[in-house]
């Protein structure tokens, strides 16, 4: 009887980063992109968009991969 809250608390912890993950992937790839469109300025491609939009992609990845692995762990 133990391990049941011990995993859940593992669970719970778990699903309370995921935000915090999210935000941070999310930030890095559009300061990247910023980067990139200061130091490279291009008339047709907006390079922090394109970054934004990739960051949000890995960090839907990332929650799908991570919710996928706690339900297996049930």
């Amino acid at each position: 009887m133990e391990k049941e809250p011990n995993n859940n608390r593992r669970k719970w912890f778990a699903l309370i980063n995921i935000p915090f993950q999210m935000g941070v992937i999310i930030f890095l790839f559009s300061y990247f992109g910023t980067w990139l469109d200061e130091n490279h300025p291009s008339p047709k491609i907006y390079y922090n968009t394109i970054f934004v939009m990739l960051g949000v992609g890995v960090a839907l990845y990332n929650v799908i991969r991570q919710v996928n692995d706690i339900n297996k762990t049930k």
